[in-house]
C-alpha cells in the first residue's frame, strides 16, 4: 500500500484487508479474541475519522493506533487486576462477540503457554516482544510508539525473550512425561475415557489444593477410574488448557482468555511412563511460585 493516494478519509474495503493482520496483533497482545475485536472496532472508528491522505504506509499505520489502543487496555488492566473475571472477559458483550469456539480455537492456534507467559509480562515487555518477535517490526517503530529509545525497545523485549522461552531437559523421562501429559490433555478435551484410564498408573494420586473445589481442605484423589472420571468432568474447561513448561518440566496450563487460572503438574512411572501423581493447582501464592514457560525444542 506504500505509496498509493488514499485521499483523506480511509475506505472501508482498505481497513477490512487490514483487519485479520489488526486482530492477530491485538489478540497477542491482550489474550483475549472479544477484547481483540474491541481494540481493532476502536482503531476502525479512529481510522474512519482521520485525515489519512498524507500517510504512506497504511498498514504500518493502522498497527500502529490498534497497539496503542491494546497497550492503553493493558495499562489499564494492570491497574485493576483484581477486577471480576466476568467483567473482564465481556460477560455482557453484544451478540455477535466471539463465541467460546472461536476464542478455543485463537487460543490453540497462538499457545496456551505463549498467553500465560505474555499476561505476567509489563505491558511495555508485552508490546515490545510480541511486535519485534512475533511481527518482525523494527525496534525504531516500537520505540516510538512506547516513546522510548530503540535501545530500551529491545531490551524489553530481550528482558519478556527469556522469560518466554524456556527448555525441557532432553532425557527420556521428560520425554515419556511430555508424550503422557499429550496423551492426557488430548483424552480429556475429547472425553475419551477409557484413554485417560490407559494413561493412569492404577494406583495415580490427584491432590487439588482448595482453591480448586474450592474446599476447606487439599483434595485427594485417588485409583485410575476415580481419577480419569474427575477428568472427564473437566472436559468444558480443558479447551482452555494448554501445554507448557512448570518449572522446567512438562505439565499443563488452564487459562480462559490468557489469565492463567490452574496448573498441573505430572509425574510418570520411570518404566511404564504411565501418571503416577497429578498436583492441580489453583492457589495465588502457589501459581505465582511456579516458572511458566514455552517448551522449546
Amino acid at each position: 500500500m506504500a505509496g498509493k493516494n488514499l485521499g483523506t478519509s480511509l475506505r472501508a474495503e482498505i481497513f477490512e484487508a487490514h483487519r485479520p493482520h489488526l486482530r492477530a496483533v491485538a489478540y497477542r497482545m491482550l489474550g483475549s479474541l472479544a477484547e481483540a475485536e474491541d481494540a481493532v472496532q476502536e482503531t476502525w472508528l479512529r481510522a474512519s475519522a482521520a485525515d489519512v491522505g498524507e500517510v504512506r504506509n497504511i498498514g504500518g499505520w493502522l498497527t500502529t493506533v490498534t497497539t496503542r489502543t491494546c497497550l492503553n487496555a493493558l495499562r489499564s488492566r494492570a491497574a485493576r487486576r483484581e477486577e471480576d473475571l466476568q467483567t473482564a472477559y465481556g460477560a455482557d458483550r453484544p451478540d455477535g462477540s466471539p463465541t467460546p469456539e472461536q476464542e478455543v480455537e485463537a487460543a490453540d492456534a497462538v499457545g496456551i503457554a505463549l498467553l500465560v507467559v505474555l499476561d505476567t509480562l509489563t505491558p511495555d515487555e508485552r508490546l515490545a516482544f510480541v511486535l519485534h518477535d512475533l511481527f518482525a517490526i523494527p525496534f525504531d517503530e516500537i520505540a516510538a510508539i512506547l516513546e522510548r529509545t530503540p535501545a530500551s525497545a529491545r531490551q524489553l523485549a530481550s528482558r519478556a525473550r527469556r522469560r518466554v522461552r524456556g527448555t525441557s531437559p532432553a532425557t527420556p523421562d521428560a520425554s515419556r512425561r511430555q508424550q503422557a501429559v499429550s496423551a492426557f490433555l488430548a483424552a480429556t478435551r475429547a472425553g475419551d475415557f477409557e484413554a485417560l484410564v490407559a494413561l493412569l498408573h492404577p494406583d495415580v494420586v490427584l491432590t487439588a489444593d482448595p482453591a480448586v473445589i474450592p474446599t476447606p481442605e487439599p483434595v485427594v484423589v485417588l485409583g485410575a477410574h476415580t481419577v480419569a472420571k474427575g477428568a472427564m468432568a473437566a472436559t468444558g474447561r480443558a479447551q482452555f488448557t494448554g501445554p507448557a513448561l512448570l518449572d522446567g518440566a512438562y505439565g499443563l496450563a488452564m487459562a480462559p482468555h490468557g489469565h492463567l487460572r490452574v496448573l498441573l503438574t505430572f509425574t510418570t512411572h520411570p518404566d511404564s511412563g504411565l501418571i503416577t501423581a497429578i498436583d492441580v493447582i489453583a492457589e495465588p501464592k502457589r501459581l505465582a511460585a511456579v516458572e511458566v514457560a514455552v517448551a522449546v525444542a
